[in-house]
């Protein structure tokens, strides 16, 4: 795949089958979180080593029986990078990207992993891999593209789904992290990545609290470009960081009064959300109440918010908020999935295991949650008739009840 714009500086790729434990417990001391900062760095240089480095993306030609095949679009501030199988780095651009990318997901895929391969450019039948790659050189192309997959799908039926990704986030990791959790929801929307300039480094979260805030224009611009498509809804899932850039974009489309297509924009998830608690709480004074609820997904064992809590001066993050009720008050739905296990050691990344029960969540969020009472969600669509009711049947992949609190 030719590269013609941008620096050709490239980072490292993607991540080990299994993050090492690199989160404190609880909300370290200024002592031990000096330490803890130390560690993180020796850690982080030494993950590196380990971690993929460029060619993980090339282009795998072929099929493969009973692996799934998808198309994603992308739109992105990063930079193309020159390297084979790499596409693009941490750095960041002077103008929007976009590319178009076939990925396959192995017939042996477990729900909620990603199967990393172990060295480039995989095995297609038992790793993630790359099929076909290309940049697209402008929004008209973009739009084609986009267009083209839903005119596919029946009117009615012609959903788009746009991911944001978080903090210390490289480019195959954000691509392959959504095509895990649109596979495992069976998603049927057409999937849209956006993903901003981040390094994809633990040292590097002031950079990339930077380039979330610098991506905000360009991520304006792409949902702007997604609701003015042929989809019939817009929905929106944004993971850590990447919910700062998300929430701001939404509040400059708010605050410009250009709301045309408005009224496509379906769910916003907004997962571990890494925003402190009183810019949020003034970004929805701002929207008034949501015509629809945004619907927070959080985890009071968050250990990677309990650090940016400590970054932040010791500042509450949303993703880590204990009042819910406080947040069902601001119009916001709180999905909380403390009391479920997590895959990853940090507990940021739960929202990637609820996907294995997206369609009956759907189902359950669609009849509404009464305000009254939290639901507690175990994996299949209530049988009652009133709201709120508790749902039972608990699925394997989750082992707890999530708890759905309503907004007010």
């Amino acid at each position: 795949m030719p590269s013609s714009k941008g620096s050709k500086r490239g980072t490292n790729m993607a991540n080990a089958r299994k993050l090492p434990t690199c989160f404190p417990s609880s909300l370290p001391t200024r002592r031990e979180a000096v330490l803890f900062v130390a560690f993180s760095i020796c850690v982080s240089l030494a993950a590196c080593a380990s971690r993929p480095d460029a060619g993980f993306l090339s282009a795998v030609p072929g099929s493969t029986t009973g692996a799934s095949d998808q198309t994603f679009l992308v739109a992105t501030t990063r930079q193309r990078d020159a390297r084979p199988g790499t596409l693009f780095n941490g750095e960041r651009a002077s103008s929007l990207d976009f590319a178009r990318i076939k990925l396959s997901i192995p017939p042996s895929h477990v729900p909620g992993n990603v199967e990393w391969p172990s060295a480039p450019p995989g095995d297609p039948n038992k790793d993630f891999v790359v099929r076909e790659a290309s940049y697209l050189d402008s929004d008209k192309e973009f739009i084609r593209d986009l267009n083209a997959q839903l005119v596919m799908r029946p009117r009615g039926s012609r959903r788009v789904l746009v991911f944001i990704h978080g903090y210390n986030t490289l480019f195959a990791e954000g691509l392959y992290r959504f095509a895990q959790v649109h596979h495992d929801a069976k998603a049927i929307a057409v999937p849209v990545l956006f993903t901003w300039a981040s390094r994809g480094r633990l040292t590097d979260y002031v950079y990339d609290t930077n380039s979330a805030t610098a991506a905000r224009d360009d991520l304006e611009h792409t949902l702007r470009l997604v609701l003015a498509s042929d989809a019939d809804q817009v929905n929106i899932l944004a993971h850590s960081m990447g919910n700062w850039v998300t929430v701001e974009a939404l509040r400059q489309i708010k605050i410009s009064g250009d709301l045309r297509n408005a009224d496509k924009v379906g769910y916003i998830f907004l997962a571990a959300p890494d925003i402190d608690m009183d810019v949020f709480k003034s970004q929805l004074r701002r929207f008034g109440k949501p015509r629809k609820p945004f619907y927070v997904i959080l985890s009071r064992d968050d250990k990677a918010l309990m650090l940016s809590k400590f970054l932040a001066g010791g500042e509450t993050r949303l993703g880590a908020e204990n009042n819910t009720a406080e947040l069902a008050a601001l119009g916001a739905t709180v999905i909380d999935l403390t009391d479920v296990s997590a895959t990853d050691s940090s507990n940021h990344s739960k929202f990637a295991q609820l996907a294995t029960v997206a369609p009956e969540l759907e189902v359950v969020l669609g009849r509404g949650i009464a305000a009254s009472s939290p639901t507690e969600f175990q994996g299949q669509p209530a049988t009652g008739s009133g709201l709120g009711d508790v749902i039972s049947s608990p699925l394997s992949v989750l082992g707890a009840p999530v708890r759905i609190v309503a907004g007010q």
